[in-house]
C-alpha cells in the first residue's frame, strides 16, 4: 500500500464502499494529496452530507461529523466558529448541497465563514435511485423525468459567486492534478470556498443521462465537455453549447465571519475591563 494512504486514510475502511468506476475515489485521493502536502491533517475536521459523496471525509484520519440531509453547511460553520484553528471541509453531493441544502449553502456563502465545501456533481441523485437532481442536464430521462427533464441544470458556481463565496472553483475527475491544487488553495483561503467536481456515476447518471455505465466512456464525456476559460474563448457560441466551464473561477478577500466574531468578542472584553466590570463577555 502507498505510504500516503497509510498516513492520511483510515485504511481499515478499504476497499471503498462506492460502486466500481465511481469518481469519489479520485476526489478522495485528490483531497488526501492536498492535506498531506499542506501538512495539516491534525487540524482538519470533515463533515459529510447524505449521499454517496458524503462519506469521502470519513476515510481521512481526522474527526468526522455526519450531518443530516441538507444541513452540512451549518454544522461545518459551528465547528469553525468554536475553533478558528480548524480546517473544516464539507463533502456533499449535488442533491444534498443544491436541493435540500440550498438555503444553508446560500447563507454559508453570504456569511463568508472560512470553510471549504467540496460538491461532487454527478448530475443525478446517485444513492437513492437515480432521480433528476438540480444539476441534471435538460432533456435527461430519469425515473422522475420519464419524458425528459424540462428545466435546465443549475450552475452552483454562479450561485456561489452571486451569494458571496470568496473562492469558487470547478474541476473534474479527469483533471485530478488541477483538482488537488485547487483544493489546497480552497483550504488555505480565508473565507468561504466552494470547489465543484464534475464526476462520473456509472450506476445512475451513466445509465440514465449518458447511456453508458462504462467509466471510460463517461470520463471521455467529461474530457470532451469540460473546458477552461481559455479553451472556451477559442470556441464559437454554437460550440460552447453544452460545455462546462472549469478552472479557478473566483478568488477575493473579504471580512471572514469567524475572525470578525472573535475580534468583536476581544473588543467587548477590553471595553468591559476598561469599565471595571471584569469577567468575560
Amino acid at each position: 500500500m502507498h505510504s500516503l494512504s497509510k498516513r492520511v486514510f483510515r485504511t481499515d475502511q478499504f476497499p471503498f464502499t462506492w460502486c466500481p468506476g465511481c469518481g469519489n475515489g479520485t476526489v478522495a485521493h485528490a483531497v488526501g494529496i492536498a492535506v498531506e502536502e499542506l501538512g495539516i491533517l491534525d487540524r482538519v475536521c470533515t463533515v459529510g452530507g447524505v449521499g454517496c459523496s458524503g462519506w469521502i471525509g470519513s476515510i481521512l484520519r481526522c474527526d468526522f461529523f455526519k450531518a443530516i440531509h441538507g444541513r452540512g453547511v451549518p454544522n461545518a460553520i459551528g465547528l469553525k466558529m468554536t475553533d478558528r484553528t480548524r480546517k473544516v471541509m464539507f463533502f456533499s453531493g449535488d442533491g444534498d448541497c443544491a436541493a435540500i441544502g440550498g438555503n444553508h449553502f446560500l447563507h454559508g456563502c453570504h456569511k463568508n465563514v472560512d470553510i471549504t465545501v467540496v460538491m461532487i456533481n454527478n448530475q443525478i441523485y446517485g444513492m437513492t435511485g437515480g432521480q433528476a437532481a438540480p444539476t441534471t442536464p435538460v432533456g435527461s430521462t430519469t425515473p422522475t423525468s420519464p419524458y425528459g427533464k424540462i428545466e435546465a441544470a443549475l450552475d452552483l458556481c454562479k450561485v456561489a459567486e452571486a451569494a458571496g463565496a470568496t473562492f469558487v472553483s470547478r474541476w473534474s475527475t479527469a483533471h485530478p492534478v488541477q483538482l488537488s491544487r485547487s483544493i489546497k488553495r480552497a483550504i488555505m483561503h480565508p473565507g468561504f470556498s466552494y470547489v465543484e467536481v464534475i464526476t462520473q456515476c456509472p450506476t445512475q447518471s451513466g445509465r440514465y443521462v449518458h447511456g453508458s455505465g462504462d467509466p471510460n466512456v463517461l470520463l471521455d464525456w467529461i474530457r470532451q465537455t469540460c473546458r477552461t476559460k481559455s479553451q472556451m474563448e477559442k470556441l464559437s457560441p454554437g460550440e460552447r453549447a453544452g460545455k462546462i466551464l472549469i478552472g479557478d473561477l473566483l478568488e477575493e478577500i473579504r471580512p471572514e465571519l469567524a475572525s470578525v466574531t472573535y475580534q468583536l468578542m476581544a473588543d467587548l472584553q477590553k471595553k468591559a475591563a476598561a469599565q471595571g466590570q471584569g469577567g468575560a463577555v
